[in-house]
């Protein structure tokens, strides 16, 4: 998944996609223990989505913050 394609996600969206990919990657992980994975390269994608995910999700969260206090700060100032 690409970083662009994640950033025109809704956040509920985004939150839905962690969720589904962190499910995905428990799955893999439970196919990897049983040895019946073929790809092990998966874990690692799926790994990697979720970092991705995670930290666009993480930005979010910040530049909502980084707003709310600079409106505190007009209305304060």
């Amino acid at each position: 998944m690409k970083p662009a394609q994640i950033r025109e996600m809704s956040d509920e969206h985004l939150a839905l996609t962690i969720k589904d990919t962190v499910k995905h990657l428990f799955h893999l992980r439970f196919q990897s223990a049983t040895e019946r994975l073929e790809t092990p390269s998966e874990i690692k994608k799926a790994k990697r989505d979720v970092a991705r995910l995670m930290t666009i999700q993480r930005e979010r969260q910040l530049k909502a913050e980084q707003k709310k206090a600079a409106e505190g700060a007009k209305a304060n100032g």
